[in-house]
């Protein structure tokens, strides 16, 4: 059921909000039967799934954690609910806020390597999809913490001393990226966000318009967001078995980290294949890493299996460089992940605050052959 043109208010009163978010969500499903997209059992059941991880982070988004005035940190990508080549070292946080008020952001900086704070405006719900990077602020360019491990941000169209991230009249919300090397040891940072000139009254009751919106808003995102990142899937397919340079401009129009540089690729291999990645040498660089995602462009399921590798994890070859085996179940080479009963699906490779780009090379290899490649990853 498409909007009918009624007021919001009259939309929730006789319940024609519920039907038409109902019918969007409905619609959405149109993008997991697309001809281009995979038709087998796995990928049918994730995209189902998929669908259903949209309707949660758009429900926090835009229903439960939405009210402007009163912002808090959710995380809009996590273990069980994953966007756009989620990264597996990341924890994900964001907060709604008004371009045009003023916040403050406050706590503890924690011992993660990485710590990045990126005002955006737009979003995935939007006609364009854009979700765009206003301003930055993170450890690699400068972020300032106290001697007791506190720090303090500003979020003001003008400036402020010490740590100040930029708004524009346009920014809908902060997002924050904490990205770990070894998640058994690092400390997340821990925060918290208000607006400056908070008086300390509560949040207003929920209103029939602002339900209206939410649920409105909340289907739109999942539509938008499910159509963009299958685009991208199909796109990707067009060179299998390959991990080329992403639109740099492109990504940071998606609320890409202007310190980070994407790749993005689609594995297809047959049950006795395996995908070989080689990177000659790894620059100086706050972090690298590398990840195997269904065709929804969700990270595999991390937390059992090894789908991913980074900076600290890996084992480098004796000239300084890398060599990663990708295939159904691994491989008892270092550098193995596990693509998890996946015959295709997509890859993603980042440098993360890198000195130089070194482009990664791909190549098919029969599983049989692998065990030739032991001295090339164990230096003999």
């Amino acid at each position: 059921m498409a909007n009918t043109g009624q007021s919001p208010h009259d939309a929730v009163m006789n319940g024609e909000i519920w039907a038409e978010f109902c019918d969007q969500l409905k619609a959405a499903g149109e993008t997991i039967l697309r001809a281009d997209a995979p038709n087998d059992p796995l990928h049918r059941a994730e995209g189902w799934r998929y669908l259903t991880r949209l309707s949660r982070i758009a429900l926090d988004m835009f229903m439960e954690c939405s009210d402007r005035d009163f912002p808090s940190f959710y995380r809009p990508s996590h273990e069980t609910a994953k966007i756009g080549a989620d990264n597996p070292d990341n924890l994900y946080q964001r907060a709604e806020i008004n371009g045009c008020n003023d916040y403050v952001i406050r706590g503890e900086r924690g011992s993660v390597p990485y710590l990045g704070f990126i005002a955006i405006a737009g979003g995935y719900e939007e006609a364009d999809g854009n979700m765009r990077s206003v301003a930055a602020l993170d450890t690699h360019t400068g972020l300032q913490v106290e001697d007791d491990g506190g720090i303090v941000i500003h979020l003001s169209r003008e400036p402020k001393p010490g740590n100040w991230l930029r708004l524009s009249d346009d920014t809908v919300a902060v997002l924050v990226r904490q990205t770990f090397l070894d998640r058994g040891t690092e400390r997340a940072a821990q925060l918290t966000i208000s607006r400056s000139d908070n008086d300390g009254s509560p949040p207003q009751p929920l209103c029939t318009e602002k339900l209206a919106l939410a649920l409105r808003s909340s289907a739109a995102f999942v539509q938008g967001t499910a159509g963009l990142f299958a685009d991208w899937a199909a796109q990707f397919k067009q060179q299998p078995n390959t991990l080329p340079a992403a639109d740099q401009a492109y990504c940071q129009k998606l609320g890409g980290d202007p310190n980070i540089y994407y790749y993005h690729g689609y594995f297809c291999l047959e049950e006795d294949e395996a995908l070989l990645v080689e990177v000659d040498d790894i620059p100086p660089c706050d972090n690298w890493n590398l990840q195997v995602n269904n065709y929804w462009m969700e990270s595999l399921d991390y937390r059992y299996s090894p789908i991913h590798l980074n900076k600290h994890m890996a084992h480098y070859t004796p000239q300084g460089g890398v060599l990663i085996v990708i295939a159904d179940g691994g491989s008892s080479l270092p550098n193995s992940l596990d693509t998890c009963r996946h015959r295709e699906g997509t890859l993603a490779f980042r440098w993360i605050g890198a000195q130089r780009i070194v482009d990664p090379r791909c190549r098919v290899v029969k599983k049989a052959e692998l065990h030739t490649l032991k001295e090339a990853v164990h230096g003999g």
